[in-house]
């Protein structure tokens, strides 16, 4: 519980003055806040690089934020004890409802950049990749913006349309998009939603938005656990203040950034962040590694009976089967094997972190759209070279099995497709999931064998951690 005897973290006290808005953020949080928000607090052009944050669907974030003037502390957590900073740079906090600020902040000239973490379901991507006409929300943005594009929106495809719509009426001039979800070529991905939805509403937008809006790339990277109650006491004990929303997270970060800022941006690059040509090779490595291994873990251990990312990898069957998995990944990275051997070393030592709290329920959420991108593009490259190695098997065995009710709980943004499709044997539904989400995968009766086989391994140890 907060406590009552310490004063509200707030700019009165804490932090910097707020800066001008300049960046507006979609999808507030731990993860922005322990990431782009930190990176702009290290930049040293902060003071005019005030960033203006909207939440998800749950308004929880800008109410708790906001009384404290968006400031709050990130709590990092290193192995041996924590150090804690104010981060003084969202400058505002909004609910996602609140569509009369967000097109106010695209009609500014002073806007330069949009950046979100909505993550991959926030994309409204059907299973062909483009925008999922059909899903009811997308309908209704499209019908509401055709009837009036200063209208409410419910998804960030249809907020980006409403606002762009916006900006252009007010001859504010250039923007750019800088997605940050953990999704492969996400400026292209995101571009393409957006362009489609756009094409729909009023297609003379697509030349506005060709001449204007730029769409950069980036990965992004750093285990960023939920709040709890300790961390609140932990801020209140330590620091001398109340701060409703601290934010855990760990003392390893990177961002490869690639893209055009016509409107300018901080300058990221002396805070650490990386500026490329070419994001992939960084995208694809820690997709693969970090996420890949992420996502077994998450399925796979929690059959075992584990709860957090550092007690599965302190198991030894656990870590086998992580290393499995990066021995195959690893084989098919572009970045050269000298950087694979340090980066599964840091990674190691990341997971190890007995006080980063990563709980593998958390990770386990929407598998639908991360299993497609993390695990089944190396076990496609393996079987194309005629192999069928356990690392991508046994993942995708320990998806089948979670869809089915076991180890943690099923959350997916498809997840009546899914848990629709994985009932059945485990051959049946390993058989309907590929055809759902990979059809060039099947018809495979040796890779549907192996999945049976890993499955029934996984069975046979599952609980047997809490034994």
């Amino acid at each position: 519980m907060t406590t009552t005897t310490v004063p509200r973290l707030s700019r009165e006290r804490h932090g910097r003055p707020a800066a001008p808005v300049r960046i507006v953020h979609l999808g507030l949080g731990n993860f922005t806040r322990a990431h782009q928000a930190w990176y702009t607090e290290h930049a040293p052009d902060a003071g005019e690089w005030g960033i203006a944050a909207f939440t998800g669907r749950r308004p929880d974030a800008a109410e708790a934020l906001a009384p404290q003037d968006g400031l709050y502390t990130l709590i990092t957590r290193h192995a041996d004890g924590d150090t804690f900073e104010v981060i003084s740079t969202l400058s505002a906090v909004h609910p996602s409802s609140d569509t009369e600020a967000f097109l106010g902040y695209l009609r500014s000239p002073q806007t330069a950049i949009i950046t979100s973490t909505v993550t991959e379901a926030g994309y409204m991507r059907g299973a062909d990749g483009h925008l999922a006409v059909g899903d009811p929300a997308v309908a209704g943005d499209i019908e509401a913006l055709r009837a009036d594009p200063e209208a409410a929106t419910r998804t960030t495809p249809g907020k980006l349309v409403g606002g762009f719509l916006a900006r252009r009426a007010a001859g504010a001039g250039a923007i750019t998009v800088l997605p940050c979800d953990n999704l492969p070529d996400n400026g292209p991905t995101f571009r393409a939603v957006v362009e489609e939805l756009a094409e729909r509403v009023d297609p003379s937008l697509l030349d506005w938005m060709g001449q204007n809006v730029s769409w950069a790339t980036s990965m992004v990277d750093r285990i960023t656990p939920a709040t709890t109650e300790g961390e609140r006491a932990a801020v209140a004990e330590s620091q001398g203040y109340d701060d409703a929303s601290p934010v855990p997270t760990e003392p390893f970060s990177e961002w490869v950034i690639a893209g055009d800022f016509p409107a300018g941006r901080p300058a990221w690059e002396k805070a650490g962040a990386g500026i490329v040509d070419d994001v992939y090779p960084f995208e694809q490595r820690k997709l693969w590694m970090l996420n890949g291994s992420h996502s077994l873990m998450a399925y796979a251990a929690t059959i075992v009976g584990h709860e957090t990312v550092a007690d599965a990898i302190a198991d030894p069957t656990v870590r086998g089967w992580v290393e499995d998995w990066w021995d195959v990944a690893g084989e098919h990275l572009q970045v050269d094997a000298d950087d694979v051997a340090r980066y599964r070393a840091a990674l190691l030592d990341r997971y190890n972190n007995p006080r980063v709290r990563h709980l593998l329920a958390q990770i386990a959420a929407d598998g639908s759209q991360k299993i497609p991108v993390r695990i089944l593009p190396a076990l496609r490259l393996e079987r194309a070279a005629g192999r069928l190695p356990d690392g991508p098997v046994r993942a995708l065995a320990a998806w089948i099995l979670h869809l089915q009710g076991h180890g943690a709980p099923v959350k997916d943004a498809r997840e009546a497709d899914v848990v629709a499709a994985a009932r059945g044997s485990v051959a049946e539904a390993a058989v309907a999931l590929l055809s759902l989400l990979a059809s060039d995968l099947v018809p495979d009766e040796e890779l549907v064998g192996a999945v049976v086989a890993r499955a029934e391994e996984l069975l046979a140890k599952e609980g047997t951690a809490k034994g």
